[in-house]
Order: structure tokens, then C-alpha cells, then sequence
């Protein structure tokens, strides 16, 4: 794969979403946990209403036009901190035929070059323990703040 045939954008959610929409099945096949559980069915209503107040960053990675890869977060000051432009990644995901070389790098340069553009001053990213991102996260010099844990507690 010719990585000089990747670009990212940041596009519309709204706009864009027919055309990645393809990829969650393949996304939520590898990462989502419970899934005998939990069906894919994302509130489309909130991303959008997310999008509208200006909260919501979604950055496409495209290989000769098609979207093989996404960034999603939102943007917000922070709860406890309203001074703080904070970004919460929702979501990313690149597709696995694309995932060798440094795309992944380039896609979080190029989603920080952006949130810089908004003023964000913090940006909170995670992966599942399953699928580590840690050492990309190390890479681009993210710091480990924080750890969650899940429990299923449904019947």
C-alpha cells in the first residue's frame, strides 16, 4: 500500500456518514465487547445534534476518494474544568489491509493539527485492552491517566 495515496479530512459527519457507514459492522465485529448482548445501533440523532452545536470533530481517512479509516470525538469544555476545550474521542478505527506503516501516525497528527485549529487544550484518547493503541498513544506522546473497567451486570 502506496501511503502517499492517503488523505485526511475533516469532513461534515452528517454528510459523510452514508458513505463510511460500510466500515461499523467491520468495526464493531472487531473491538465491541458483549456483543451477544449489545447489537450495533448508534444514536445517529446525537451525533448529529453533537455535530450541529459544533461539538463533534469527524476526520476521514481516504484512499483514492473511499473513506478506509475515521476519527471521531467531542468537543466540550470540561465538566469540571470549564476553562479546558476538552476533546473526548468517541471512536477510530482504520481498516485492518491499511493498518501497516504509519497511517495510524498521520491520522492522529493530522486530527491534533485540527483540534488545535478549535483551541482545544486537552485531548483524552483510549482502546480497548483487546486492541491496544498504547503504543501509538506513546508514540505520539499521550500520557496513561486513566484506567476503566466493565462489568456486565444485565440478566
Amino acid at each position: 500500500m502506496n501511503e502517499n495515496l492517503i488523505t485526511f479530512h475533516n469532513e461534515s459527519f452528517r454528510e459523510s456518514l452514508p458513505e463510511f457507514e460500510y466500515l461499523l459492522p467491520q468495526h464493531y465485529e472487531e473491538l465491541a465487547l458483549n456483543k451477544d448482548k449489545v447489537p450495533l445501533k448508534p444514536r445517529w440523532d446525537v451525533y448529529f445534534n453533537r455535530e450541529d452545536a459544533g461539538e463533534l470533530i469527524f476526520i476521514a481517512a481516504r484512499c483514492q476518494g473511499l473513506i478506509i479509516g475515521y476519527f471521531i470525538g467531542f468537543i466540550s469544555p470540561g465538566l469540571h474544568y470549564k476553562t479546558c476545550l476538552t476533546c473526548q474521542m468517541d471512536i477510530f478505527y482504520i481498516q485492518e489491509e491499511f493498518r501497516n506503516g504509519r497511517i495510524g501516525i498521520k491520522l492522529f497528527q493530522f486530527v491534533e493539527k485540527q483540534l488545535k485549529k478549535r483551541g482545544v487544550m486537552r485531548w483524552f484518547v483510549g482502546s480497548k485492552n483487546h486492541k491496544s493503541a498504547e503504543s501509538l498513544f506513546k508514540y505520539l506522546k499521550f500520557k496513561p491517566v486513566e484506567v476503566y473497567y466493565s462489568k456486565w451486570i444485565g440478566d
